[in-house]
């Protein structure tokens, strides 16, 4: 039976033991152990503004992006205009010119338009090709595939923006 019951003297020397450790936990550790959660939800509630900020600026450069796309596109549009139009004139010059002057300027005259025709396409294809990469590169940036990746565009625009 003594095995089933305590003694009393057991039962307050247990309860007095366990007094003791309360008020030494209450009075040392559970202050210590709610700072240390103050401290962590702290850090969290950081670390998510820091991340919705990042949101917003990686939103922000990719609108800048698409703006800078779209007005590529639009400069691209213009040289290509601008170049039909100057090719247009070309050719209405060379052809009012071959009629003034006749049948033996009319081999010269074939020669220099097909010239200036060939240095426009050249530059046009030269200017095309440039604003074609960037596009390209552009569009690539955004692309990229992967957690990994993705955190490392994140960090390279953020410096960017920072620099």
């Amino acid at each position: 039976m003594d095995l089933l019951i305590p003694s009393t003297g057991l039962l307050f020397w247990m309860s007095l033991t366990f007094l003791v450790v309360l008020f030494i936990l209450w009075k040392f550790g559970f202050p210590v152990i709610t700072n240390m959660v103050k401290e962590r939800k702290a850090f969290i509630d950081d670390s998510l503004r820091k991340a919705h900020e990042a949101n917003e600026r990686l939103a922000n450069i990719q609108k800048e992006g698409e703006s800078i796309l779209q007005e590529a596109r639009e400069r691209q549009a213009q040289i290509l205009k601008e170049a039909a139009d100057t090719r247009d004139a070309i050719v209405a010059k060379a052809k009012s010119d071959a009629r003034e002057e006749g049948a033996r300027l009319l081999n010269d005259a074939k020669a220099e338009i097909e010239q200036e025709k060939k240095a426009a396409i050249a530059d046009i294809r030269k200017q095309v090709a440039t604003l074609s990469v960037e596009i390209a590169e552009k569009v690539l940036r955004q692309n990229l595939q992967g957690d990994k990746a993705q955190m490392e565009l994140i960090n390279r625009m953020l410096d960017d923006v920072t620099k």
